[in-house]
């Protein structure tokens, strides 16, 4: 199993229940999560995966919604940096 933490600075607020939708309607992602601090606005996306296979297919399914509903017609900000780690225990 893999993990693929997203830090954002700040986290977004706008409504993206459908980045989440998107993500888990690809076989083999296990679950996802939004994750904020109140106190610094700064967040997390965490997910989870059965395989690399299964990062990269979830990521292909969130660009082609973001494409359908013309996310990037307006400027957005991006995470500060993006890691993949395996999970050793659960």
């Amino acid at each position: 199993m893999f993990a693929r933490v997203a830090v954002w600075e700040p986290m977004p607020t706008d409504d993206r229940s459908w980045v989440l939708e998107a993500a888990q309607a690809v076989p083999g992602v296990r679950e996802t999560f939004h994750l904020v601090d109140p106190a610094t606005g700064n967040g997390l996306s965490v997910g989870f995966y059965d395989s690399q296979d299964a990062i990269s297919a979830a990521h292909t399914a969130v660009e082609q919604r973001a494409r359908e509903i013309g996310w990037h017609d307006l400027p957005r900000p991006g995470p500060v940096s993006v890691t993949v780690y395996e999970v050793l225990r659960t």
